[in-house]
C-alpha cells in the first residue's frame, strides 16, 4: 500500500529573519536549506525564475536537502515572459540539464505565464509541453482572465491533460478579502493577481499556492478551508503540494507545518514531516 504523502512549504528557504525563530540560531548564511528541509518537505524554487544558479550552487542544494524533500522550480522568466515560450527548446533543455544533479529532489517544474499570455498563445504552450524534457513533472500557472472560465479554461485544460501537466491552483481569496494594514500587505495587493479560485486537480500531483493576508485570522480561515479539499485528494490517491505565502512570510513556516499536522489528524497514515532541528541548542549544522 502506498503511504499518503502531502508536501508543504514556503516560497523560499533562505529568509534570514527565520534564523533563531524557525531555523537554528547558528544557521550560517548559505546553509539555510539544510535546516529548512528538516522543518518542511517542499519549497517553491522562485530563485530560478529570476536567474540561473551556477552549477556548484545546484550541487550544494543537492548535498543539503533531505532525501524526501522536493523542490518545485519555476522556469526562468526569460523563457516564459521575454520569449513567451517561442523558440525556447535550447534554453529549456539547458535549464533541465542544470537541475539534473538534484535528481528525485525535484518535484516538478512550473511554467508561470504572464497575464498577457492568453488563449491565442496556447499553441506555443502546446508545443513547449510536447518537446519539453520529461525528466520531471510539468505544471503551468496562468493569470489571463479568459483561462478561468468558458472555452478558454476548457482549451487550456485540454492542452494540459494531453501532456499530463498540472494547472497550478493560485488562491488569492484571503489576500484580497480585507484591505491590508502593512507595507508588505499593500505590496502583495499590488503584485498578486485577482483571479477566480479553481480548486480542481488535473493530475495526481496537484499544486496549491495559497496567498494569505496580513490579517492573521483571515489567513488561518483560508487555510482551514483547504483541509477538506486536500483530504479528498489524498483519499483519491493523489500527492498534493501546498505552498503557504503571507505578505512578510514570517508565519509561513509555522502555518505550513501546522497545516500538515492538521491533515495528519484527518488522513490516516499520512507520512510525517521530518523532525526539525532545535532552534537553540548545541547542535551544529554541518558545512558542505
Amino acid at each position: 500500500m502506498i503511504t499518503p504523502t502531502l508536501h508543504v512549504g514556503c516560497p523560499m528557504w533562505a529568509q534570514r529573519a527565520w534564523v533563531g525563530k524557525h531555523l537554528p540560531a547558528d544557521t550560517p548564511s548559505g546553509q539555510e536549506l539544510y535546516a529548512y528541509s528538516r522543518l518542511l518537505n517542499a519549497v517553491e524554487g522562485n530563485t530560478t525564475f529570476y536567474a540561473l544558479p551556477p552549477e556548484h550552487t545546484v550541487q550544494r542544494w543537492a548535498a543539503q536537502a533531505e532525501p524526501d524533500f522536493r523542490f518545485v522550480f519555476k522556469v526562468p522568466r526569460s523563457i516564459t515572459h521575454e520569449q513567451r515560450l517561442r523558440d525556447v527548446d535550447g534554453e529549456l533543455s539547458a535549464f533541465v540539464k542544470l537541475m539534473l544533479p538534484l535528481g528525485n529532489l525535484v518535484g516538478g517544474l512550473t511554467l508561470q505565464l504572464p497575464p498577457s499570455f492568453g488563449p491565442r498563445d496556447l499553441s506555443a504552450l502546446d508545443t513547449v509541453l510536447l518537446k519539453a524534457p520529461q525528466v520531471w513533472r510539468w505544471s503551468v500557472e496562468v493569470r489571463h482572465p479568459d483561462f478561468f472560465g468558458g472555452e478558454g479554461r476548457r482549451a487550456l485544460d485540454r492542452v494540459l491533460m494531453r501532456h499530463g501537466a498540472e494547472r497550478v491552483v493560485l488562491d488569492t481569496v484571503s489576500l484580497f478579502h480585507r484591505t491590508p494594514t502593512t507595507n508588505d500587505g499593500h505590496e502583495e495587493w499590488r503584485t498578486k493577481p485577482r483571479v477566480p479560485l479553481l480548486d480542481d486537480a488535473l493530475t495526481d500531483r496537484p499544486i496549491v499556492r495559497f496567498i494569505g493576508s496580513d490579517h492573521a485570522d483571515i489567513t488561518d480561515s483560508g487555510l482551514q478551508r483547504w483541509q477538506i479539499r486536500i483530504a479528498e485528494w489524498l483519499d483519491e490517491g493523489r500527492t498534493p503540494t501546498l505552498f503557504v505565502h503571507t505578505p512578510d512570510n514570517m508565519r509561513s513556516p509555522v502555518l505550513a507545518r501546522g497545516f500538515h499536522d492538521a491533515m495528519r489528524e484527518m488522513v490516516e497514515g499520512l507520512a510525517p514531516l521530518p523532525e526539525p532541528l532545535p532552534v537553540t541548542g548545541p547542535e551544529q549544522i554541518a558545512l558542505f
